[in-house]
């Protein structure tokens, strides 16, 4: 009985101590969903962490409309999604051709892939930025595409490899002895085993996409193709004296990474359990 209570009591303890980093990690997201909804006054009022009194919807119309808001999160989304789609094919073809093929320099092309994530955004910021402006690309969206699609590659490269190298090759072998030819077998076969490093690739390939702001801001002055955090830091000088439309564009620029986390949020638990169970 003694043994059984005190199991209880530490799982007691547990379920607190989660609960408590729960209320930590949720608590800003929904401070800041009240502060998006308050007038100046209650925002700078004797308890600026009371619900407000009056919910302010006409700070989102505000942004929305009169913010060009729409316009940049329509921008962000668009770039953040072919960029997503290109890294995660170019990235899934090259590392099927690393991790399953027999050829001679594919543990340097490996290396070479991975030399990548080394190259920090600043040291390539100018030479981009020149060809950006002799190619035509300057001021749209493929220049925000192809630098963003270029540093997610390594990173998605890696993620790819580990997981094709924990396919058995029965698996393939089966598949040509049916009549399979290679690119049948990694469509068919080789990606819907690969959805749990696709869904993690896409979810970090979205977070630095979607925050990206130093590409944003150099190589986009025209409003029409500005992103969602050129868009926010121009609301800084407009709304300056008005802190609830600051909020309201705040909450518009988070809500999409919540909603992409939640809905992905297994499968890349997923791919963190496949790495765990190899190893």
């Amino acid at each position: 009985m003694h043994i059984i209570h005190k199991i209880r009591k530490k799982k007691y303890v547990s379920y607190i101590i989660l609960m408590l980093i729960a209320f930590i990690q949720i608590y800003p997201l929904f401070w800041l969903l009240t502060f998006s909804l308050k007038s100046n006054l209650e925002i700078f009022g004797a308890n600026p962490m009371a619900l407000p009194e009056k919910f302010m919807i006409s700070n989102y119309t505000n942004v929305l409309v009169n913010g060009n808001l729409i316009q940049y999160l329509l921008n962000s989304s668009f770039v953040t999604v072919v960029t997503i789609i290109f890294s995660n094919i170019l990235s899934a073809m090259a590392a099927y051709a690393i991790a399953r093929m027999k050829w001679r320099f594919k543990g340097s092309m490996l290396t070479f892939f991975l030399l990548g994530l080394m190259i920090p955004m600043q040291a390539i910021l100018l030479p981009l930025f020149l060809m950006m402006k002799k190619t035509g690309a300057y001021n749209t969206h493929m220049a925000l595409i192809l630098p963003y699609t270029a540093f997610a590659i390594p990173m998605a490269i890696f993620i790819f490899v580990g997981f094709f190298q924990t396919i058995p090759k029965e698996m393939e072998e089966s598949a040509f002895m049916d009549g399979a030819n290679l690119f049948q077998i990694f469509r068919r076969i080789m990606l819907p085993l690969i959805k749990p490093a696709i869904a993690t690739v896409s979810i970090f390939t979205f977070l630095a996409c979607w925050n990206e702001l130093m590409f944003a801001i150099t190589f986009i002055s025209k409003e029409e193709v500005k992103t969602l955090t050129v868009g926010i830091m121009g609301m800084v000088g407009m709304y300056a004296t008005r802190w609830g439309e600051l909020g309201a564009g705040l909450v518009v620029a988070t809500l999409p990474t919540v909603i992409i986390y939640i809905f992905m949020s297994n499968e890349v638990e997923k791919s963190f359990t496949t790495g765990a169970v190899k190893g």
